[in-house]
This record gives structure tokens, sequence and C-alpha cells, in this order.
């Protein structure tokens, strides 16, 4: 794939008049709190048919599903309908437009990046989890309601004292007593957190004789208003603020077996690594929205700023800076390119791959909101000019999703064991 089609152009216009619409009025109401950002995904969603669409593969998915599991040993039949069934609802789907579920990601990034970070994370952590650990009772029971945005999903994992050290260092536990599970613990930066009405909760089996660091990681499905679950108000932050944070705290929450995500080859800690791949490769469509929408505004400002009686644009450091971004755009789409061609082709990058590409493409969006910035000037630092925003939430993609950091290491180490 070297460039969109025609059929993929209709798409994202269409999808760009649905956000002057809907969302550029709103982004005020977004930044400051005040509207939370799920009516307007749902807007989407119903807009473009895309609730109808996940109602419609779910049901053939878990038709599906219930003949393999019964015509198969071991399940493994309904283990591969589970994951297609995941990766065809969250948007990231081997069977579906690939291109589809870019689109609407690269264009809400140019104005909102916080909305397709709480979008994400309902469809492609929390009922992503589900669809492909839970049973076919657990998905009906949760999974619809999350790919429809009818309920908001959350996905927790990070710790306050554990922080890129998600597995050893998680102190939350689940003790087992009698036919069900006890679950004491508290998790920190979870998006959707304050809002969510399912919540996929990652944990510590408490066992005796084993210790905490090599303990057994189990997933369980939890709903809001349960006894001892408390879900915080929205942290503020540096940006993303159309997407809201939290904290939860569990203190004697009771879950029964019904609840409990089945493990899988690899446990809970494999299934918290496959939703890492899918994660970090969509940064790359993320960062490529923001550098767009710098770009497009960088080149219209350096056209009619005008100092010393000429453009700033025929000044050779700005082009200079025009350049650099147009070259960053170049090289993301790419990454996005070439993530939609494996799509297609029915293969999901590796753990180093995905996290290659979140490393490239959030240094570049990063680089290039902060050049913006500079390149506006003193109008670059206030809030009125839309690169102050875009800079700020540029930044969340180097640290969400695991940071640069340990992006660096999870491909090194992929190289040196080959």
């Amino acid at each position: 794939m070297i460039e969109w089609s025609d059929e993929d152009l209709m798409i994202r216009d269409a999808v760009r008049d649905w956000i002057d619409a809907e969302v550029r009025p709103n982004l005020d109401a977004l930044e400051s709190g005040e509207l939370p950002p799920y009516d307007i995904i749902r807007g989407l969603y119903k807009t473009f048919g895309m609730d109808e669409l996940a109602r419609s593969s779910f049901r053939a998915r878990m038709e599906k599903e219930r003949s393999g599991a019964s015509g198969r040993a071991g399940g493994e039949a309904a283990d591969d309908a589970a994951d297609d069934a995941a990766d065809d609802d969250a948007g990231t789907g081997r069977g579906g437009n690939a291109a589809m579920s870019m689109l609407p990601i690269i264009e809400l990034c140019k104005v909102a990046p916080g909305l397709v970070s709480a979008m994400g994370v309902g469809l492609g952590l929390a009922a992503g989890t589900i669809m492909k650990r839970g049973t076919v009772e657990q998905k009906e029971r949760w999974a619809l309601d999350l790919l429809t945005m009818e309920k908001v999903g959350a996905w927790a994992i990070t710790e306050p004292n554990s922080g890129s050290d998600a597995f050893g260092g998680m102190q939350a536990t689940a003790r087992k007593v009698g036919d069900e599970y006890v679950l004491n613990g508290s998790k920190t930066f979870i998006t959707n957190g304050p809002y969510a009405d399912t919540i996929v909760f990652y944990c510590k089996l408490d066992e005796d004789g084993v210790e905490p660091r090599d303990r057994e990681i189990l997933t369980f499905v939890l709903d809001t208003g349960m006894d001892g679950l408390e879900q915080s108000r929205p942290l503020r932050k540096m940006g993303l603020h159309s997407s809201p944070t939290g904290e939860l705290f569990l203190n004697d929450v009771r879950a029964g077996a019904d609840r409990l995500l089945a493990s899988g080859k690899g446990g809970g800690k494999e299934s918290a690594k496959q939703n890492f791949v899918t994660e970090r490769a969509g940064v790359a469509a993320m960062a490529l929205g923001v550098i767009e929408e710098c770009l497009k505004l960088s080149v219209e400002y350096a056209k009619t700023r005008e100092l010393w009686g000429q453009r700033i644009g025929d000044f050779q450091l700005i082009q200079l800076k025009l350049a650099k971004m147009e070259v960053a755009r170049l090289n993301v789409q790419n990454l996005v390119f070439r993530h939609i061609e494996m799509q297609r082709a029915g293969r999901a990058p590796t753990l180093a791959e995905a996290s290659a590409m979140k490393l490239y493409a959030a240094q570049a969006a990063s680089e290039v909101a902060q050049e913006a910035v500079q390149l506006f000037g003193g109008n670059g630092y206030m809030s009125e000019y839309r690169v102050e925003q875009l800079a700020r939430d540029a930044k969340s993609f180097q640290i969400y999703a695991g940071t640069d950091e340990i992006q660096v290491t999870h491909i090194a180490r992929d190289l040196l064991s080959r």
C-alpha cells in the first residue's frame, strides 16, 4: 500500500465533516473536563453504523465459536474464533476494512487525541481482553456493550508503585475464599477509570509459599458499584484532557469465578502482552494525526505571518522546520500503511515490531509538535493556537503504553535473542 484509495479518501472526508460538526465545537468543554467524551464517541458509532457492524460481527463470531467449540477438541476452534472476533470488533481486524479502523483515529487525533485514547481502551483493551480470554457467557455478558460503546470500559494494570514494572511490582491481590475471590489493591493512571461501567482488572493470586514477584497473574471483570470498589474523580494532567484518567481502590471486593477470565497460554501476563501489541501499534496512527495537523497549521502560519516585511516561510530556518515535519509525516504514514497491509494479510506485529513503531512515531509526533510551537513563537505558547494543545497531547505518546525506555528494551531484547 503506497497511498489511500478513493474509497479511503471518501471515508476520511466523511469523518472530517463529522468532526467539524460534532467535535470542534465541543473542544473547549472536552479540554476543561466539563464534557466527558463518551456521548461524542457514541455519536461517531451511530453516524457511521459502527455500532450495528459490531453487533452483527459479534453475533456471527459467537455462532462460529459455539459450533467450533463443539466440533473440535480442546476448544482450539473457539480460541481462534475468539481471537478473530476480538480483532474484528475492536477495530483492528483481519476481516474488515483495515483502513476504516485507522482513518477515524488519524482524523480524531488532529483535533482531540484523548477521544481516541478513551475509545481505544474500551474497545481494544477492555473488550479485546474479554473477547480473547472469556467464555461465550462472559463475552455475551460484558463484551458486546463495550464493542458498541453502550458501556464504558477500563483496563486496569498500572499501580502507584509499579509503573513500567507492571507485572513484577504488582501488589493487587486475589485471595481464594470458598467459591469466590477477595480482591484488594489500587490502580492508577487508568483511562476511563472515573466513568467505567466495566473494568478488566489484573492482580496476583495470593499464594502461600510463592514469592510475590513469581505469583500467577489473574484477570477479572468487575462492574461499577460493586461493594468495596471505589472509582476516583478524574485526575489533573498535562495533556489528553479529553480522555478521563483516574484511580481505582479495591477493599475486599468479592468476585465469583464467573468473573475470572481464562488464563490461556501464558496466563494473564501473556494476555496483557497481546494488548500491549495492539495498543503500541495504534499509537502510530495517533501520531500521524498529530503530525499532519501540526504540519498543516505550521504551513498556514508560515504563509501568513510576516516579519521584517516578508512572510516567515521565506526564512530558511522556518523552511528547515517544515521540511523535517514533512519527513516525519512520510515516515510515520509509511508505518501506518505497513500496519494496514499486515492486518490485511492476517499477520499481527510482534511485540518488538509494535514497540519499534511506537518508539519512532511517538518521538516524531512530540518533536513535530514542539517544533510547531517554536515556529509559532509566542503565539504557539497560547492555548488559543491549537499547537499548544497538540504539543501537550503528543508528549503522552512517549509515556503511556510503555515509555520510550521500555520500547527500547523490548526491541533490543528481541534483536539480542536471535
